[in-house]
């Protein structure tokens, strides 16, 4: 049934925009565990197809890289197809994606497994933040947002932990059919609760066009970043600097592209109309470095318990589960506190508590507590849960309604821009100190060296964090003049 907002609107009538929100909630999930769960699986999968830690690292960096450009076009999908066909669209090939990898016999079509999941999960991961910005009043903004972010939570949280089991269980293979149910779910909800039509509640618009000029520039700057970022981690001083520098000009290119596409009156990828609002700019910044330490987390982390404090992939999952539960109770706390309280503050907090869990795993050795570890990883997620549900709400919430899926998009695209160099970073600066430390992730056996050179990693992203809290505080809204200050009428 091809049904608008407004009808299905009447016929669920207040619960609808509830049903809506739960229905991407699922398919967002589905998009998440298929970008964090493969970590857990990287060793095996480089053991079986002899991989070395750099093409390994693809599996995580083409991911990023596909997801990250393909954020770009949420809002050109919605206006050109409307809810529904674009999130069926995304979930059909993130559905492919996962059955292929999971069969593949070969690492280049598992890497285009990867990229195809990757391209899903950045086209549907903005809709959420553009659903409750839209449908929902602004008392109700946080709590959609907790409840919202603590069911896509969820899904990093119990994800490694099954995924990890299943590792060691049937192999790497299995954690690519983790997807599957997921994505059916999502598909039936899709043609129940989902419309028909774009952004607001309008028809589709087909005679629009991408832009493709803005599309390629983006992704040529991304793929010359990651791999400048990778060529630093070898001999290749000269590529890494082509390659950076490639970036930058790709980069330059493309904001000038779309000034002079809004200028002659074209549909940019990126409205740079969204940075005049400071706000929004702000929160830019935080979301960008937010995201460079995340997604670097994310990486780094399985790797440190595994080859670090030496720990299985189901206990490097069962570590990460009882943080994974205390992030979703956070979140939906926090949802709650953002409708009444000042969000640049939530994100403040958040991010001083990232922070500190970063700084606190140098405490840890090789005959620590198991229940050290679950601590320090339970207070950045905690941190998490201040975060997620403030950061967009803050930088959003003063923007006008018709550019809220390009601020959606936007902030998306620099905060995975940030995680998908983030990535590279920790892979980078890991293989740095290790040779400064003179080990390396070859040897079998972990040393008091390898754990040192993992800690100045740690407090890398710690420092990234106190950088983000700078531009958080920024996110403070003016307050308005008092009536004795106001100029006489």
């Amino acid at each position: 049934m091809n049904l608008p907002a407004q009808s299905l609107s009447s016929r669920y009538g207040e619960r609808y925009r509830w049903l809506l929100l739960f229905s991407v909630m699922v398919g967002v999930m589905a998009s998440i565990m298929s970008s964090t769960i493969v970590n857990v699986a990287i060793p095996g999968m480089s053991h079986h197809f002899s991989l070395g830690q750099e093409r390994a690292q693809w599996v995580s960096s083409g991911f990023m890289v596909a997801m990250t450009v393909s954020m770009l076009t949420t809002p050109w999908l919605l206006a050109r197809h409307g809810y529904r066909a674009t999130y069926v669209g995304t979930m059909v090939l993130l559905l492919a994606g996962g059955v292929t990898g999971g069969l593949a016999t070969n690492f280049t079509l598992v890497l285009l497994a990867r990229v195809a999941e990757g391209l899903a999960a950045g086209v549907v991961q903005p809709i959420p933040a553009i659903i409750i910005l839209r449908a929902f009043q602004p008392h109700e903004q946080g709590r959609a947002s907790g409840i919202f972010g603590m069911g896509v939570v969820l899904a990093p949280a119990v994800g490694p932990s099954i995924g990890g089991v299943l590792v060691d269980l049937f192999g790497w293979r299995s954690i690519f059919f983790m997807v599957v149910p997921f994505c059916i779910a999502s598909i039936w909800l899709a043609y129940k609760f989902v419309p028909t039509t774009a952004p607001g509640g309008v028809a589709a618009e087909r005679s629009s066009r991408l832009d493709w000029g803005g599309l390629a520039l983006g992704t040529i700057g991304t793929l010359c970043l990651l791999n400048g970022l990778v060529e630093l981690r070898g001999d290749g001083t000269l590529q890494a600097t082509a390659l950076l520098g490639a970036a930058g000009l790709a980069f330059g290119a493309f904001l000038a592209w779309q000034r002079k596409l809004m200028a002659s009156g074209g549909e940019p990828l990126m409205n740079l109309s969204l940075f005049r609002h400071r706000q929004f700019a702000m929160g830019s910044i935080v979301a960008f470095i937010y995201g460079t330490a995340l997604f670097g987390s994310t990486y780094l982390l399985p790797v440190y318990m595994q080859v670090g404090l030496q720990l299985s992939a189901s206990h490097v999952g069962t570590t990460l589960l009882p943080a994974g539960v205390v992030l979703a109770i956070t979140i939906a706390g926090v949802g709650r506190l953002a409708d009444r309280h000042p969000t640049w503050l939530l994100v403040c907090i958040g991010l001083t508590l990232l922070a500190a869990s970063f700084a606190l795993m140098v405490v840890l050795h090789l005959d620590s507590s198991l229940w050290l570890l679950v601590l320090f990883a339970a207070v950045g997620r905690v941190g998490l849960g201040f975060i997620l549900p403030s950061l967009n709400l803050g930088s959003m919430r003063p923007l006008p309604k018709s550019l809220i899926p390009q601020g959606a998009s936007s902030i998306n695209f620099l905060r995975m821009l940030g995680g998908a160099a983030g990535v590279s970073l920790c892979a980078i600066v890991l293989e740095w100190r290790l040779a400064a430390h003179g080990d390396s992730l070859a040897n079998p056996a972990s040393s008091p060296a390898r754990l040192a050179a993992f800690d100045e990693v740690f407090m890398m992203l710690a420092a990234l964090c106190a950088l983000a809290m700078c531009a958080a505080w920024q996110l403070r809204e003016k307050a308005p003049p008092r009536l004795d200050e106001q100029p006489a009428g």
